[in-house]
């Protein structure tokens, strides 16, 4: 275990999406192996400019990350659609007729795609190339949302639906393992972030158009979000370097490499940086893929695989069933029967802009404290505040309260306390359980059945209304939740803040539950990153 360490602080290791990786992508690009490292590394927006680097000679990197991250802005579109055109279906004069359980279908189905087709899009991040799979996730969202613009039954919509739940999952992360080549380290965090920021961007904007508009004419105007990313990339956006190179297209990657340097004060810069990914690329052992299944299997038979594998299918659950996605694919739905008097679109604009803001917050939360404090506040907030929400709900389908904007409140709340725990805590972990070996392929597997997950919350909402009697039973049910999810994590669940990697997999060796093991702290062990495109500063 201590050769592993050593490894650790001398090696380079291959780095994974945290939040929406989808299959092993082989890439060439390393990071150190501190668990704190390669997640702080999609959280770092600490970029100080010197005589060398100037804003000016990042600039080319920064927009072509931005451009490659664009297509999360019609993402948000996909994500946010159903809460505004659900209830537009269930109106009086509705072309379209939509029971309960066809609305939970509107709702989930473009989340059950992203399992669906994660090896597909796995393979052709590394067949075509990251940009690429980017750019033709636009051919279902195209065909999509125009199934949906002029669908005149249910069917049509669903197939619509299906389709942009493709670019759901070709679209986002392959522009993330763009980013994490392209970027330099202390630049990286700041961009990843941008994608996010994006997708609630686009909600927003899909809310706020819901107020004003109908869902066919917001139908016709998202076809259109897709085609300023596509005209983005295409101008700014230079194919991966390393990429490249591991396609032995070399020419090409150093014409790339000239583009994103181009501003470099210094002479000679993309050359050295071909030679180090040169270098590094032909170091590289050769990747074994017809033992890759066999070998996950085997590793999730050791504790460093299951014990890992059931924290995080429980955060998720937790994360699912304390309503955190719930109240995004619903909301317009969901604040009509919470019973606030404020108007349902008003409260769900207000709760897209409020995830936005705090969104961007919990990038430097994540970097600065530990996971199990922040999931347990955050998972305690959103109890009381839900908790406090279903009462005066309760109070006011029992007529004996007028409506109010306290449930609201409470939601404002519960959503900003939700981002920076329960919802962000469980992708970023994916990132820092699992042993080195497999931590693709184990990562892969997790955010699938983190979606199945999600997929069976979303399709149940309406049988929890009717289950547990009222809106007000399903709030306290998540408010219950979010109590068991904290009370869960502060047995089982370790801390990964500032721990090396080798650390973490000797803490599942030996232990189970957190609470009885011996070492409780985490070790302040961290290695400063260095490295642009390659693993040096330019």
């Amino acid at each position: 275990m201590e050769n592993n360490k050593q490894e650790e602080r001398e090696g380079w290791l291959p780095t994974k999406d945290g939040a929406k990786i989808v299959s092993e992508v082989h890439t060439t690009r390393r990071t150190y192996g501190s668990a704190a490292e390669i997640t702080n590394s999609y959280f770092d927006i600490a970029f100080t400019p010197t005589e060398e680097v100037t804003h000016k000679t990042v600039w080319p990197q920064v927009l072509a990350c931005i451009s490659a991250a664009s297509f999360h802005f019609p993402i948000g579109i996909i994500v946010g659609f159903s809460a505004i055109m659900i209830p537009q279906l269930r109106a009086s004069d509705s072309e379209i007729f939509v029971d309960k359980d066809d609305e939970t279908w509107i709702a989930s189905l473009v989340v059950l795609v992203v399992p669906m087709i994660a090896p597909l899009t796995g393979y052709l991040v590394d067949k075509i190339g990251r940009l690429n799979v980017v750019k033709l996730s636009s051919v279902p969202y195209l065909i999509g949302w125009l199934l949906i613009a002029i669908s005149w039954n249910l069917p049509m919509i669903l197939v619509g639906r299906f389709l942009t739940g493709f670019a759901l999952a070709m679209g986002t992360s392959p522009a993330v393992v763009y980013i994490t080549e392209v970027a330099r380290p202390d630049l990286r965090g700041a961009l990843i972030c941008m994608g996010p920021s994006m997708t609630s961007l686009g909600m927003v904007v899909v809310y706020t158009k819901g107020a004003f508009l109908h869902w066919r004419t917001i139908a016709w105007m998202a076809m259109g979000y897709c085609l300023f990313p596509l005209l983005f990339m295409t101008l700014w956006s230079p194919e991966s370097p390393v990429w490249l190179i591991s396609k032995g297209k070399t020419q090409r990657a150093l014409k790339s490499l000239t583009y994103l340097a181009r501003n470099e004060k210094q002479a000679g810069v993309p050359e050295r940086q071909l030679a180090d990914l040169l270098r590094e690329h032909n170091a590289a052992p050769p990747q074994v893929i017809e033992n890759s299944f066999s070998r996950l299997f085997h590793a999730f038979l050791k504790p460093t695989g299951f014990k890992p594998l059931f924290l995080l299918l429980s955060l998720f659950f937790f994360q699912n069933f304390t309503g955190v996605y719930i109240t995004i694919f619903y909301a317009v739905s969901f604040f009509q029967d919470v019973g606030s008097n404020l108007n349902a679109y008003t409260s769900t604009v207000l709760i897209g802009i409020v995830r936005m803001v705090v969104g961007l917050l919990t990038s430097y939360l994540l970097r600065q404290f530990g996971r199990r404090p922040l999931y347990m506040i955050s998972g305690t907030g959103m109890a009381i505040a839900m908790g406090i929400s279903g009462y005066f709900t309760r109070e006011i389908v029992l007529g004996r309260m007028e409506s109010n904007f306290i449930p609201v409140i409470c939601v404002l709340i519960y959503m900003s306390l939700s981002v920076t725990g329960l919802m962000s805590i469980p992708w970023t972990m994916t990132a820092e359980l699992y042993p080195i070996e497999i931590r693709g392929m184990a990562q892969g597997l997790t955010v699938s059945l983190a979606h199945v997950i999600m997929f069976s919350a979303l399709k149940s909402y309406h049988f929890m209304i009717e289950g547990l009697g009222g809106m007000y039973a399903v709030q306290w049910m998540f408010a219950g939740i979010s109590i068991t999810s904290v009370i869960f994590v502060f047995i089982f669940l370790p801390e990964t803040h500032k721990r090396l990697l080798a650390d973490i997999q000797e803490y599942f060796v030996h232990n189970t539950v957190y609470l009885l093991s011996k070492d409780k702290k985490p070790v302040p062990t961290i290695i400063p990153m260095t490295g642009s495109l390659t693993s040096k500063p330019v």
